[in-house]
């Protein structure tokens, strides 16, 4: 069902690996410290702040940079703090990535010291062609057009043969318009196609075996 698939669109956090390794609550409780500090407020003002700046905004960074002009290097720091090793190999993963034919690239919204960190602890690293991060994308985040030209672009991608993964279904909107097929990774869900060249799938590796 994948067959005119020549390139291999993976988002990061949540994708690669599963909510339940709890990386990316480090990752908010992380951003809700800098919030905080920045704007003199408890944890609860930060949560209310995150919300606010993501719903805006897209993300919280791309919030700061409209709003308060803060250096996006100084904010990215805090993923030097994270604790990588709830992650561990996926060898399931990584051989159907590495058979996958074609390209294959990983699009994030974090930085590429954060996708080093996480495809090193995977086994990943192997399997992965390129990264396109935020930095890359001069600091615009999915789910913006802006930010998917220059990653097609960077990397002369034709969307009619690229299939791009993502857990946020937001994320997938834009690619689906330009014509790539589209995987919502969402934990716990049965795969499924939803309508032409969009699927879904709470199996990541099971979905790739069963379609490519």
């Amino acid at each position: 069902m994948l067959a005119d698939i020549d390139t291999w669109v993976l988002d990061l956090d949540n994708t690669l690996y599963p909510p339940h390794v709890g990386l990316a609550d480090q990752m908010n409780v992380r951003i809700r410290t800098y919030l905080a500090g920045l704007f003199g407020t408890d944890e609860a003002g930060a949560r209310r702040l995150q919300t606010q700046l993501v719903a805006e905004h897209g993300t919280t960074l791309r919030g700061l940079m409209n709003t308060r002009s803060i250096d996006a290097h100084d904010y990215l720091a805090w993923e030097h703090t994270i604790d990588y090793s709830v992650l561990g190999p996926d060898p399931v993963l990584a051989e159907v990535l590495g058979g996958l034919r074609g390209r294959r690239y990983v699009y994030t919204n974090g930085s590429a010291y954060h996708a080093e960190q996480v495809l090193g602890r995977l086994g990943l690293a192997g399997c992965i062609d390129g990264v396109f991060d935020i930095l890359a994308a001069d600091l615009i985040p999915k789910p913006y057009a802006e930010s998917l030209d220059a990653f097609l672009a960077s990397f002369a991608i034709d969307p009619a043969r690229a299939a791009m993964f993502d857990d946020l279904e937001v994320n997938l909107t834009e690619p689906h318009e330009r014509g790539m097929t589209t995987v919502w990774v969402t934990g716990g869900t049965p795969s499924g196609q939803l309508s032409a060249r969009r699927w879904r799938t709470g199996d990541l590796p099971g979905f790739l075996r069963a379609n490519v």
